[in-house]
């Protein structure tokens, strides 16, 4: 007689898929990881829940239909569900990525930061032929020496045009203004100074353009957060619920090829506390040995170097573990 049984790797993949939507669900929320439990459910109650009330969904799997179509339709579900995180992932990830590395350029030290939103026209010599306007970082430990070194840190530096327009904890941002032709001497000397010259041409449409690139991907992360957020909400509750009738499935077919026809057997779900676990192991056992007496008692939670409980565990009952925490983290 022909035997099927759905194969291990349905099972593997289904759980992979069901724990990335959900750690993708955390991290779309950010900031608001401890809502991530409230929008992790199946269909509309929390997991536990679901699990403890399971009842086979007869409109989306048919048991009229065979075991191995049963278990097709599951796999080309999540299949789908899968393929679409990848594809709405990746698109969030790249505007979320353009809109932080905008963000970066605007934030950190004065040595490295954007200085588009610090500087204004009017503390710029624009326009001259002759005289540029230059843009400094002094340590603030160094400004009295600034103060009195920036005038002769090289030939033809307009007298007293520093102008102190900025300041971190570290650092302030002077301007001072010189001939052209005296840059690459100005800036040696400054450098030899610990003085650092930041490169910076004042140049009103880029920077408008800068500003207006940072306020449409901050806009456009708003208008997809929503949407991206209900989709994780229905598609982690699809997940959930095929990998549970997978699991139910599979408790069925194992029970059939281990005890045999006619069907004989009743599955139940129990949630002992982890301080329990041995005992119930102990208890289980006693009452269900003479079905198989070749099984061992494996306590569960005992962590065994090398040994992979998960695949090992073998009992004179049928026995599947259902994990409802499905985060990297705790919330």
């Amino acid at each position: 007689m022909h035997r099927w049984t759905p194969a291990w790797p349905l099972f593997a993949f289904l759980l992979i898929v069901v724990k990335k939507v959900a750690q993708y669900m955390a991290d779309v929320l950010e900031d608001s990881r401890d809502k991530v439990q409230e929008n992790l459910l199946a269909n509309g109650v929390d997991l536990v829940t679901y699990v403890t009330r399971f009842q086979w969904d007869m409109a989306k799997y048919p048991i009229k239909q065979s075991l191995k179509n049963i278990s097709e339709i599951i796999s080309k579900q999540v299949t789908q569900i899968d393929n679409d995180l990848k594809a709405r992932a990746s698109a969030y990830n790249n505007l979320k990525g353009n809109l932080q590395n905008l963000e970066r350029k605007n934030a950190g030290s004065l040595m490295t930061r954007s200085l588009a939103d610090i500087v204004k026209k009017e503390d710029f010599v624009l326009d001259s032929e002759y005289l540029i306007t230059m843009l400094v970082v002094v340590p603030k430990t160094s400004y009295a020496d600034w103060q009195k070194t920036y005038e002769t840190l090289a030939e033809m530096v307009v007298p007293r045009s520093t102008k102190l327009l900025f300041e971190d904890s570290d650092s302030g941002l002077f301007s001072v203004t010189l001939f052209r032709k005296a840059v690459d001497d100005f800036k040696h000397k400054a450098r030899e100074n610990k003085f650092t010259v930041r490169d910076f041409q004042y140049n009103e449409e880029e920077m408008k353009a800068d500003k207006e690139e940072m306020t449409r991907l901050s806009t456009d992360k708003k208008k997809q957060f929503g949407p991206l957020v209900r989709w994780l909400k229905v598609n982690f509750s699809e997940a959930f619920i095929a990998w549970i009738h997978i699991k139910a499935l599979r408790v069925f077919v194992e029970s059939v090829l281990r005890y045999g026809l006619p069907v004989n057997f009743q599955a139940m779900l129990l949630q002992p506390n982890k301080k329990n676990m041995k005992k119930l192991r102990e208890v289980l056992y006693d009452l269900y040995k003479h079905l198989d007496s070749s099984a061992a008692i494996i306590d569960a939670s005992m962590d065994i170097p090398g040994l992979n409980l998960s695949q090992q565990e073998y009992y004179p009952y049928v026995y599947y573990k259902i994990d409802c925490n499905l985060l990297d983290f705790k919330v």
